[in-house]
């Protein structure tokens, strides 16, 4: 499917942002090994949750979670260390060269009995659950912390618990933190005992009611709406315009609660009311921007694609995770932002900048979204600087945000589909 898209001229709405998949995901395998009977409330409704749900549902003996990275990795752990019989679970042709050869290492060190069926270190993957003992493992802390994250959530659930050391430097720490924080919920002794050392007791979980909060990195995509649209304001609609957001909580331990502060700095103001967070425009003029986004890579694209939209040179670092998503997000921003005419450099590993370099734009470009949610979300508010922009396979955003052609719409964006 092929779509074109144009913008209005400014936007003043309330838009409902799905639940947080991170906290939904955590929240669902959390609840499995508490024997919860029922779902917590406000799950997402998105592709990565859904295959979580239908697993841990029924439990087939090959669980296909499609291109949903965090179910592989979590539900790895979760068959792994639940006395649950012999599945294979496996993914799309991209999730079968996403490696996962750290989690099975540290997992098989617990005591998990866990074969590749195909190609060593990656899916798919056969496993045979059983209850383990648990113990000591050290993993690097520089791999993604999903890995981390399903290590931590199985600890309460074997015999001797789980002491986790993290070598080197930690990325994505909120994500970790935000698994402690609801294993805690849950009844979980789990705490940072150092800078690099996390001690989960054996303590068993506890069944409680639970509700998700609405998810932040969705967010992402409203903040650059309104940036770009401030840009292009005419002066009879400057000042127009505010996004209200409902749900989203000022103390939230979402990671990518970054992005308010991150916009601040590109003329988008957040106040929270009674009603949700409230985005707003403000004058903010800076030279360029300097970002390490080593705790929050999933808010990379979009702020890439804004600031070099808003002709700010940047320097944005900690993206060495953007290598192993859904694609290289990396090379796909360099491709598709030089179809717009934005020359990105990524000579230094884990690292894009853009210096104002220009090249000539493609004539009628069309967005590749290589697969990937955020690749599509990210470039679809570039129509307000390039209206009548083409995407191909905008779909793929049912995997974290199903409604989010549906909600552009609701504000006045036009969307046609071609065929």
């Amino acid at each position: 499917m092929q779509i074109v898209l144009s913008a209005p001229k400014y936007t003043d709405s309330v838009i409902t942002l799905p639940a947080s998949k991170s906290i939904s995901n955590r929240a669902l395998i959390i609840n499995a090994l508490a024997g919860g009977n029922a779902h917590p409330d406000n799950l997402s409704c998105c592709d990565d949750t859904d295959v979580m749900v239908a697993a841990l549902k029924d439990m087939p003996y090959e669980i296909n979670i499609k291109a949903c990275g965090t179910a592989m990795r979590f539900l790895t752990a979760y068959l792994s260390a639940s006395d649950c019989g012999e599945h294979v679970i496996t993914g799309t042709d991209r999730m079968k060269h996403r490696p996962i050869g750290v989690l099975v290492d540290a997992l098989r060190s617990l005591g998990a009995e866990i074969a590749y069926v195909g190609e060593e270190g990656y899916p798919p993957l056969k496993i045979s659950g059983r209850h383990l003992e648990g113990g000591m493992v050290s993993v690097m802390g520089n791999i993604s912390s999903q890995y981390i994250s399903a290590l931590l959530m199985i600890g309460p659930v074997m015999t001797q618990g789980l002491t986790l050391h993290l070598d080197g430097d930690i990325i994505s720490r909120p994500y970790i933190d935000l698994t402690v924080c609801t294993m805690q919920e849950y009844g979980a002794e789990v705490e940072w005992l150092d800078g690099a050392t996390i001690a989960v007791k054996p303590t068993p979980y506890k069944a409680v009611p639970f509700t998700i909060e609405n998810d932040w990195s969705a967010a992402s995509y409203w903040y650059e709406i309104l940036a770009l649209q401030g840009k292009v304001a005419s002066p009879e609609d400057e000042g127009r315009g505010n996004i209200t957001l409902p749900g989203l909580l000022d103390g939230s331990r979402q990671g990518d609660s970054a992005i308010r502060y991150i916009f601040s700095m590109l003329g988008v103001k957040t106040r929270f009311e009674q009603e949700g967070a409230v985005l707003t425009l403000h004058k903010r003029m800076l030279p360029r921007l300097d970002i390490d986004f080593i705790n929050h890579p999933d808010l990379a694209q979009t702020v890439v694609v804004t600031t070099a939209l808003m002709n700010l040179p940047f320097r944005f670092t900690g993206l060495q995770s953007l290598r192993i998503k859904e694609t290289d997000r990396i090379m796909a921003l360099k491709q598709e932002m030089a179809k717009l005419g934005y020359v990105l450099d990524d000579s230094d590993e884990g690292t894009l900048e853009w210096d104002g370099t220009r090249c000539e734009p493609v004539a009628d470009p069309v967005i590749c979204t290589y697969e990937d949610h955020r690749m599509a979300m990210a470039f679809a508010p570039a129509c307000i600087m390039f209206p009548g922009l083409k995407m191909d396979n905008p779909q793929v955003v049912s995997k974290s945000y199903p409604e989010f052609w549906n909600d552009l719409k609701r504000v006045g964006f036009v969307i046609e589909e071609l065929n």
